[in-house]
């Protein structure tokens, strides 16, 4: 299992929010419907996977060391979400993973956890030296980032997700947006496209279409910049997967993936998301946290630059399989059964069962001003 060192440097690519850890929570209510809707579901599902010559990774050569391990659908699984900034790419570049998003999900209890991981996080990259985590897309591809990833946080990750600003967008707006508390004042100017990704919210509860969901998942800049950020992004998520779970929203889902499709891409094929499907509608979010932890973060320089580092690479392992024993999952009061089954997971190796870890290190933003800073992303 590869090791992790670590590092921190601000990179210059806007970070785009993952998107559709939904989606594959979700497809479990695809599974149920299809039936109703059938053969558009199947289609748009069945070209999420995009062949060699219509994928923005087609130029990575596949190295069967990087290739992920199956899933046979008994043992946990484990889906990379990520989002880049597509905008001023040559052809054959890649985007960084400016987001990055692990969903564990346990087939026996049915219970899922979140991992925001650091963009900024410097770990070994195999072929390439070290470097911050999120580069590992734009060197080798989405199975060098899953390698990458999975052995900084010592999970098998067996799929990826990939979306870029545009794709979220669609997805907000194609469900019809969301209704969500913005806990401070964001502003922040763009001046790449034209301002066209410019950041203005006001504090308060709003109804945020897609470009305002996509400017308040982006917004970095405040006292603790992307750590505040990760934690806002997992509750956003867990908002829009509840809205996507409800009756109205799996009736339109053959609507919501013809928007999304455009902009998305995994290695997911129709049998893999059949299989979660099977987990989806019963699978209830039992943890979450930030990786590396904020006891976890060392300083480190390299080339004279501050970089993100992990102090202890083992104390980190210790830390993702305890937050995997962890059930804060509330109990379904329609359900027929007694209640919550406890979260530890049979499938995990970590032997941690206290519940402990605060989920994500994290302070809550320290002000409510404005910030107008015109440093890029």
């Amino acid at each position: 299992m590869p090791r992790v060192k670590s590092n921190k440097k601000r990179p210059w690519l806007k970070p785009l929010i993952i998107v559709l850890s939904i989606l594959f929570v979700v497809v479990g209510g695809v599974g149920a419907y299809a039936a109703y809707q059938g053969y558009g579901i199947y289609n748009q599902l069945d070209t999420l996977q995009k062949p060699k010559e219509e994928s923005r990774f087609g130029q990575f050569e596949v190295k069967e060391e990087e290739k992920p391990v199956e899933w046979e659908g008994t043992e946990r699984v484990n889906i990379l979400l990520m989002g880049g900034d597509n905008r001023g790419l040559e052809k054959n570049e890649a985007a960084r993973s400016d987001s990055m998003l692990v969903a564990s999900i346990d087939p026996v209890t049915k219970k899922a956890h979140l991992f925001s991981v650091l963009r900024d996080t410097y770990v070994p990259i195999e072929g390439h030296g070290e470097g911050r985590i999120n580069t590992a897309l734009a060197l080798g591809g989405p199975n060098l980032a899953m390698k990458t990833i999975g052995g900084m946080l010592g999970l098998d990750i067996q799929y990826y997700v990939y979306t870029d600003f545009e794709g979220f967008k669609s997805l907000i707006d194609a469900i019809g947006g969301i209704d969500f508390d913005v806990e401070k004042n964001m502003n922040y100017v763009d001046n790449a496209d034209g301002n066209r990704y410019d950041i203005h919210l006001k504090k308060g509860f709003q109804h945020l279409d897609g470009e305002h969901a996509l400017m308040y998942v982006r917004f970095r800049h405040d006292a603790m910049s992307d750590f505040t950020r990760t934690e806002r992004q997992r509750n956003f998520l867990d908002t829009v997967a509840d809205k996507l779970k409800n009756g109205w929203n799996l009736l339109k889902m053959k609507q919501i993936l013809e928007s999304v499709n455009p902009y998305i891409e995994t290695n997911l094929d129709i049998s893999d998301m059949l299989k979660l499907a099977q987990l989806g509608v019963k699978t209830q979010l039992a943890g979450q946290a930030q990786v590396p932890p904020m006891d976890n973060i060392g300083d480190r320089k390299v080339s004279g630059a501050s970089v993100l580092s992990i102090r202890d690479d083992d104390e980190l392992l210790t830390y993702v399989q305890e937050i995997l024993t962890e059930d804060s999952a509330v109990p379904d009061a329609t359900a027929s059964g007694t209640g919550n089954a406890d979260g530890a997971s049979a499938n995990t190796s970590g032997s941690g069962n206290t519940g402990s870890s605060t989920n994500t290190g994290n302070t809550s933003s320290s002000s409510n001003t404005d910030s107008s800073s015109k440093t890029n992303e």
